[in-house]
């Protein structure tokens, strides 16, 4: 397809949102954040480098001690949060793009090595997950997390709220929930996971309930227009599962419809047609479809209106100036996985954009 006529370079609104384009930088974990959960200049300077996407959605930013997952993520649970994150949204305002802070509580995908006081982690029901956390000290087996009450639960909700608030105050568009990756609100969500016998389990509506509420809370925070969710129904990362997958993302839908977001990343680990199929219908927000994409299926999902917008991971860690690639039809780069999450420059910031390239060319040709 002629870039030009291309649907991936139309504009889209999303809510209070407005984007030059339809091609969305997917939420990546990259650990570069210190130990404090404060990003630095290098996260700066990564966002800024990917500023030409109509939307960049962060990594996962824990929005409470209880909910850091990972060695080197970083956090929007205080002050100094802020402000860290206020050097990266200038940043990539100041290089004309768009960012929105995607707010990921671990749950009981931790470890005490990474809690305040070297707390259980805590999760819907008291089910210990198969696989293991990595840390500095090595990677040890998942621990068995600690059911949380409903005043607990009830904490949690208010923290996304506050977390939110956090997140514009430091500069950021809007926000996402990360509900998806098995991490604590699909945790809610899921039947392998839920086990509970009060209002937060047992049917699919009141399994959705944790995420309806924290949904409610954020939007009342920073108004629905900046509130966005991500879903990954039939991932099972994170030895997460359910009974029926559709039942469950048709309910949460039909459930949070009211409340009107500015837009839903839906990113299905299989049957992709189906769920989108399905899923788009209940929402009344921009749709976001993620998981997979290249430019040719990017710009069918466009033509044939299964989504307003696709959502591509990988390929812009390896090429930051990726829709002008696209646009140019120009080869693109292959990320090197064993630098996603190593820490520093390398991997990180050194991927060369095209006109880096050409100027590397020129004077390789001069000499």
């Amino acid at each position: 397809m002629d870039p030009s006529n291309s649907p991936l370079f139309s504009p889209l609104a999303a809510g209070a949102l407005r984007l030059p384009n339809r091609i969305v930088m997917a939420p990546m974990t990259r650990s570069r954040a210190d130990d404090e959960g404060n990003v630095g200049a290098l996260t700066a300077q990564y966002y800024e480098q990917r500023a030409g996407a109509g939307m960049m959605i962060s990594e996962g930013i824990y929005p409470e001690p209880m909910g850091k997952g990972y060695v080197r993520t970083p956090g929007l649970a205080e002050a100094g949060h802020v402000v860290a994150w206020r050097r990266v949204t200038d940043a990539v305002h100041a290089a004309g793009g768009r960012i929105v802070a995607q707010l990921m509580h671990a749950g009981r995908i931790s470890d005490p090595s990474l809690l305040p006081g070297h707390a259980t982690p805590v999760a819907p029901s008291a089910i210990r997950p198969q696989g293991v956390t990595y840390t500095d000290d090595g990677l040890k087996p998942h621990a068995t997390p600690r059911a949380l009450t409903v005043p607990e639960i009830r904490m949690i909700v208010d923290n996304f709220a506050h977390a939110a608030q956090r997140a514009v105050d430091a500069g950021f568009d809007a926000v996402e929930l990360h509900a998806g990756s098995g991490y604590l609100p699909m945790q809610f969500l899921s039947t392998r996971t839920n086990v509970r016998s009060d209002a937060y389990g047992g049917s699919a509506l009141n399994r959705s309930r944790f995420v309806i509420e924290v949904l409610e809370a954020i939007a009342g925070a920073i108004g629905s227009a900046r509130t966005g969710l991500k879903i990954t129904p039939e991932k099972r990362f994170n030895d997460i599962d359910d009974a029926d997958w559709l039942d469950t993302y048709t309910t949460l839908l039909a459930a949070i419809r009211p409340l009107q977001l500015a837009f839903l990343e839906s990113a299905p680990e299989a049957n992709a047609a189906l769920y989108h199929a399905r899923l788009r219908p209940l929402f009344d927000g921009a749709y976001f479809a993620g998981a997979g994409f290249d430019r040719a299926r990017a710009e069918a999902a466009l033509c044939d209106g299964s989504a307003d917008a696709v959502v591509f991971g990988q390929l812009f860690i390896a090429n930051p100036d990726l829709p002008r690639r696209f646009a140019l039809n120009a080869p693109l780069a292959q990320a090197d996985r064993a630098t996603l999450y190593a820490g520093g420059a390398r991997g990180y910031v050194d991927y060369p954009t095209l006109d880096a390239l050409a100027a590397q060319a020129a004077t390789e040709s001069a000499e």
